[in-house]
């Protein structure tokens, strides 16, 4: 009985401190009122007409308290922790329409919802002996207490607008008490008693009960838009203690008493489908998100209305575009009945997709979308707002021996493109959101990551942009073998989005051995020679590559574009076009969408493609393709001209390594700075051609020398070539037996390795 009597005791206090809890403001708000009423006769000098103020205004008070505090018991044998939480919420919506009188002054029709919760734990812990001190333990017990009050209600409700000769002016709302419905309930649970203790639980019915009402006037700083006079607009906040009250209005003088006083834009918050979010003007949405647009109608007449909204994008103010009709976007339009004094939102779902851009590639910084509403087939109200969409996040992922500083640039590069809200995710960079491991530093034979490997730290990075920038796409720019990684990662681990568009919108690769390369042949096969497992260099080599593209074939829908860099006619025993690193048919392999740029292996990175190449492929405007892909059957490129020998047996996946029996000429040294040597290079048999590969940072200079002193090819520090993993010296001539010489010189700072071997039959 005493138990109830505490609870009873609880929820009556909750209720007296809800009822309590808004004096301080309300008493002033309404003395503010007060003023602003009194000033409502004062005619400003701006404006045209009479009339009454009609709109909206929307009222919110929120308050929390939470208080934790621990206390010794009286035995001092234990401590008692009690921890407080309390919140309130309160929101009215208020449709301002003309009083019935219709003397030029406005009523309010609010809408109001409340809910108020408050909840007190204590947790006491106190150690006894059930044994007369022989032996001691902790008894504990745990009481809940809490007490909810909610309601709704629809209420007529004061406003006041006061306008003064200045232009400032005030708004004010008063809202009445509303019923509601009041619970309560207690709980206590025990434990480590020497005889087991029971808790109890008790709940108090649901009580009617009152809510008190709130007011708040703005504190009159707000001035009237001299160019139209007739509309106002904005929000008056105010604070004390942990008490917040705000008061937002769109009103307007003498308008149709039809009309649009809102619109809004709402996106999902990445990775919650149907969680919908408000965007605000200032960070805006990103490229193919869906965008909840809500426009809210008004019927400030005494009869019901019938209009029609349709959503439209408009140029007016724009630099380049701004003498453009409005256009609509895609078929947003809903029809709509609207009740006396009744306010209804309509809701419109839109694709983003290519508005960070014009049709033409220049950036478009931001999105004028305007909602217009129509009576009987004649405008009747617009309402225009900013949203900014921003490119999706481009991921940016390396290649072999390489880590995210290969990207350094090209945040900068993104944001001269379009603005800083283009923003770059190199892999790695956050080493905690992800980090590829491709063979760590230069000639490394520490163990690196399979293919498989890096691909899943691939998709934690895509993760991190996508909840970083909260964009439900991304693009992925690939270099070299982050082609092959990104490739696994699309096959294998990419997610399906609910829209029915791929997670990865465009996947545009840099020189990427699709096919392999038959370098990685030539020096796998030497390392092997040697000794050591070079493992980036092994999963480049053509048969491993045949093998991925044996069972790495669902694209899912992503484009697929390829830059192939073609400076250099030959490479390591193929006479084939290529950037050094890569031949072009590897690299273009099944890809229909292919380029090719005279630019080496490492320089496919530079601003050069990117503007080129890349570019063109992310900066696609809304009339572009943003659909998925179709799958198509796998074919063969077809090359104007044909195929050479070399070609044909890259597209074969020829394996180019030793022949049975054939001697491997394979060296590894270390080359302290500054220093140089010279090594012998015998050659046994006659050749048609000849040609030595060597994988050295970019500081070696290595030079040639045929067996009459004669430089026969050179490959020195600082050249266009230096920086790729592979660097080619050849000789397209009859090389007859002999000792060739290789000068090799370090023009660095640091020690470094050099690995280099031999080949021949190029010209075969």
């Amino acid at each position: 009985m005493k138990n109830n009597h505490r609870l009873t005791r609880s929820f009556l206090a909750a209720a007296a401190l809800l009822s309590l809890a808004a004096p301080f403001i309300t008493v002033e708000a309404q003395t503010r009122r007060g003023a602003a009423t009194a000033s409502a006769g004062t005619k400003p000098a701006a404006t045209k007409c009479n009339g009454a103020w009609t709109g909206s205004i929307t009222y919110t008070r929120t308050q929390s308290m939470s208080d934790t505090k621990t206390t010794d018991r009286v035995s001092n044998r234990g401590k008692d922790t009690t921890t407080f939480e309390m919140k309130y919420d309160y929101k009215a919506q208020v449709a301002v329409v003309e009083s019935p009188e219709q003397n030029g002054s406005s009523t309010g029709r609010a809408t109001i919802n409340h809910s108020f919760t408050s909840s007190e734990t204590t947790k006491a812990v106190e150690k006894n002996s059930c044994d007369r001190g022989k032996t001691w333990r902790d008894m504990s017990g745990t009481f809940v207490s809490q007490s909810q009050v909610t309601g709704s209600g629809k209420e007529e409700a004061s406003v006041g607008i006061g306008v003064n000769d200045d232009g400032t002016y005030s708004v004010s709302v008063g809202l009445p008490p509303i019923k509601g419905q009041g619970t309560g309930k207690q709980t206590a649970a025990y434990s480590g008693q020497c005889v087991p203790k029971e808790g109890k639980n008790l709940t108090m019915p649901a009580t009617e009960t009152t809510i008190e009402g709130n007011s708040l006037t703005s504190d009159g700083s707000h001035r009237i838009d001299p160019n139209d006079p007739n509309r106002l607009s904005g929000s008056f906040s105010q604070s004390f203690q942990n008490v917040t009250e705000t008061i937002t209005w769109n009103l307007q003088k003498c308008g149709a008493p039809l009309r649009l006083i809102d619109l809004k834009f709402e996106e999902m918050k990445y990775p919650n489908w149907n969680d919908w979010v408000e965007v605000t003007e200032q960070k805006g949405t990103t490229d193919g998100n869906l965008v909840r647009i809500k426009a809210k109608v008004l019927n400030a007449s005494g009869e019901t209305k019938y209009a029609d909204v349709k959503i439209k994008e408009t140029y007016k103010g724009d630099k380049w575009d701004g003498a453009r009709p409005d256009a609509p976007l895609e078929d947003l339009s809903a029809s709509v009945r609207v009740e006396p004094g009744e306010e209804r939102e309509v809701e419109f779902v839109w694709d983003s997709s290519g508005y960070a851009w014009y049709d033409d590639g220049r950036p478009r910084l931001v999105q004028r979308i305007k909602a217009e509403l129509e009576e009987n087939g004649k405008k009747a109200d617009e309402m225009t707002k900013n949203l900014k969409v921003a490119p999706k996040p481009v991921v940016l992922v390396h290649g072999l021996w390489s880590n995210w500083k290969a990207w350094e640039s090209w945040q900068n590069i993104l944001t001269t493109s379009h603005s800083y809200d283009w923003k770059a995710y190199p892999v790695g960079e956050k080493p905690e959101k992800g980090i590829m491991n491709t063979g760590g530093s230069f000639l490394s034979t520490n163990a690196t990551n399979s293919i498989f490997e890096n691909s899943q730290e691939l998709g934690k990075y895509i993760r991190y942009a996508q909840e970083d920038r909260n964009a439900w796409h991304v693009d992925i720019v690939a270099h070299s073998m982050g082609g092959l990684i990104s490739r696994h990662y699309i096959h294998h681990f990419m997610p399906p989005v609910e829209d029915g568009r791929p997670q990865v919108a465009h996947l545009v690769m840099l020189g990427t051995p699709n096919m392999g390369s038959p370098c990685a042949d030539v020096m796998n096969t030497a390392f092997e020679t040697l000794g050591k497992n070079v493992e980036a260099v092994r999963q480049l080599r053509q048969d491993v590559a045949a093998e991925f593209n044996r069972t790495v074939t669902n694209r899912k829908g992503v484009k697929f574009s390829v830059l192939a860099g073609d400076p250099l006619p030959v490479m390591c025993k193929t006479y084939v076009w290529n950037d050094g690193v890569v031949p072009v048919p590897s690299a273009i392999w099944q890809i229909k969408d292919n380029a090719k740029s005279k630019n080496v292996h490492t320089e496919l990175t530079g601003t050069a493609d990117f503007s080129a190449f890349v570019k063109p492929r992310l900066a696609i405007g809304p009339k572009g393709n943003h659909f998925p892909e179709a799958p198509e059957a796998p074919t063969l490129p077809n090359y104007q001209g044909g195929l050479s020998d070399g070609d044909a047996g890259l597209l074969l996946g020829r394996h180019y390594g030793a022949a049975a029996g054939e001697d491997v000429f394979a060296r590894w040294l270390t080359l302290e700075p500054g220093a140089q040597t010279e090594i012998d290079m015998p050659v046994a048999i006659g050749t048609e051609d000849l040609g030595l590969t060597f994988i050295a940072n970019a500081s070696i200079s290595v030079v040639l020398v045929a067996p009459d002193g004669r430089i026969a090819s050179k490959d020195e520090a600082g050249s266009r070539t230096a920086g790729s993993p592979f660097r080619s010296l050849y000789v397209e001539q009859v090389v007859k037996p002999g000792v060739w010489k290789v000068r090799i010189v370090n023009t660095g700072r640091e020690g470094s390795d050099i690995a280099l071997t031999s080949w021949s039959g190029a010209r075969k």
